[in-house]
Parts: structure tokens; C-alpha cells; sequence
């Protein structure tokens, strides 16, 4: 298991990043169509006031019943060795089992 304290953080971030989503995009957009790089300087200068944690390049997927940060299947939103034993106990339909 996850510490407590890390999962709540990147719940923090995931609120942030939806929050600051639009206006990021926006910013972005208005960055392209500018030509002076005055404008853009100033454009990129309200960007990056906004919060580090609002950026998604910060955001971690983590395992849905661990919260183990590593080796995740997207599909499943699982870790490798917790997919591995649902499989294994034939919850997932559809999964072959294999022996690693």
C-alpha cells in the first residue's frame, strides 16, 4: 500500500489540473497565434503563474486498489502484480493466464 499522505497529493494535483485545464489551453492557443514575441512573452508569463501542480506532465497514474505508482496497465487501471492475481483468480473475463 501507498503511503496516505502521497495518494491524497496527487488527488491535490488532479483537482488542480482540471481546474486550471481551460485557461492553460486557452494561453497556449493565444501563444500560437501571436507573432510579436513580446506578446508571447507576456502570454507565457501568465502561464507560468499559474501553479506548478496544475501542470498535467506532473500528474501520476496510480494502481486503483494499491496505489502503487509503478508498472501500471492503463486499460485496467491496475499494477502488474495485482492484475497478475486477479487474472490468475479468473476475476478479469476475458484475460489469459500465463506463468511469468
Amino acid at each position: 500500500m501507498a503511503r496516505k499522505g502521497l495518494i491524497q497529493r496527487e488527488k491535490k494535483r488532479q483537482k488542480l489540473e482540471q481546474k486550471y485545464h481551460s485557461i492553460r489551453r486557452s494561453s497556449k492557443k493565444e501563444i500560437s497565434k501571436v507573432s510579436s514575441l513580446s506578446e508571447k512573452w507576456k502570454i507565457h508569463g501568465k502561464l507560468q503563474s499559474s501553479p506548478r501542480n496544475s501542470a498535467p506532465t506532473r500528474l501520476h497514474r496510480r494502481c486503483f486498489s494499491t496505489g502503487r505508482p509503478r508498472a501500471n496497465y492503463r486499460d485496467f487501471r491496475l499494477s502488474g502484480h495485482i492484475l497478475r492475481e486477479m487474472v490468475h483468480a479468473c476475476l478479469l473475463p476475458g484475460a489469459t493466464r500465463s506463468s511469468w
